[in-house]
């Protein structure tokens, strides 16, 4: 385990995103131009959302359903649990339900690192595995809002007997017509959404025109964007501080329960060891892109130095440097 993490640590994408948190805490003038870095975002999504369409371009949908299933039921269930530990450590409903969307959601650039680390130890993974991202993207946002509004118009607080989860139908009333736009029609869902399905539409026909930006490229254009990061995430973690021991303990320990729970679940779906991975991953990592801002269009009182802060300062540089290799190194133990 201590040899991939230090593997990992040595691979030119985590340098580089170390490079950017140094020279944040050094207060460096070292900053991207905010339209360089919004390209390098789009880049990022049609990226995984063309070459995972391409590759479920090749499979039946009878194939894909278990990992579709998976997705779905892990896209729901995390936002619940995160939801009851949020109030069991007495965070207030509106902050409860900013962690609940995000860590339910899933980090792009996490995956992109884990495929990334995949193919330099040479592990293959199922194709249709990009498709999950996509899948997973706005359950998580939806579910979160649904049980905020169902909470606040019974003026209780979540319990298993008294929410009536899985029982009570999705009122349209509940959830406003914003909430519905941004987590589907929102630019980063937009975007992999509509990838996806060019790929799958084109199948191998778009690989010429596509390759040599999108697949060639990729690595190098991902140890930009982690630079990037770096630097922003090195940014958000006074404010991370500010909160205390428990959330910065929540962002270190849940996201790899949840990473857990994710490997099993691949691992008893059949997935190989790549996909078992990215299965833990997608299940571990956090959102910082499409779930803030479905939460800045409608949960606006959730503070998002909590919720992003945690999510982009703790969480996402834990899954880079250990949290990848661990998923990695738990799904070669289950599948021995």
């Amino acid at each position: 385990m201590i040899d991939i993490i230090i593997q990992n640590l040595l691979s030119p994408v985590v340098l580089f995103f170390v490079l950017g948190i140094l020279a944040a805490i050094v207060k460096s003038d070292l900053k991207f131009p905010s339209g360089l870095s919004e390209g390098l975002n789009i880049y990022l999504l049609i990226a995984i959302g063309i070459k995972g369409g391409i590759e479920l371009s090749h499979y039946p949908i009878g194939s894909v359903i278990k990992p579709i299933m998976a997705t779905l039921f892990l896209g729901i269930l995390i936002p619940i649990i995160t939801m009851m530990i949020g109030r069991l450590m007495k965070l207030d409903l509106k902050n409860t339900i900013g962690l609940a969307a995000t860590y339910g959601s899933i980090s792009i650039v996490t995956y992109g690192a884990a495929i990334s680390f995949l193919e330099k130890n040479g592990t293959s993974y199922e194709g249709f595995m990009n498709a999950m991202v996509v899948i997973m993207e706005s359950p998580a946002i939806l579910v979160s809002i649904f049980l905020l509004k169902m909470i606040e118009k019974n003026n209780s607080l979540p319990s298993l007997s008294s929410q009536g989860i899985g029982i009570v139908p999705l009122s349209v009333r509940m959830i406003d017509k914003e909430v519905i736009r941004e987590s589907i029609f929102g630019k980063s869902i937009f975007l992999l959404i509509g990838s996806l399905g060019i790929g799958v539409v084109l199948g191998e026909q778009a690989v010429p025109a596509v390759k040599p930006l999108f697949m060639d490229l990729y690595n190098s254009v991902l140890v930009l964007f982690l630079l990037n990061m770096g630097i922003v995430a090195g940014q958000r973690l006074p404010e991370v501080k500010k909160h205390g021991i428990k959330l910065l303990l929540f962002g270190l320990i849940t996201p790899l329960c949840f990473g857990m729970l994710g490997v099993l679940l691949g691992s008893m779906i059949g997935l190989s060891l790549g996909g078992t991975t990215l299965m833990g991953v997608l299940a571990g990592s956090a959102s910082y892109i499409a779930a803030p801002a479905a939460l800045k269009a409608s949960v606006p009182e959730a503070n998002p130095s909590i919720y992003l802060g945690l999510s982009l300062g703790v969480t996402f540089p834990l899954n880079l440097i250990v949290g990848i290799p661990f998923y990695y190194q738990l799904s070669q133990m289950i599948q021995i």
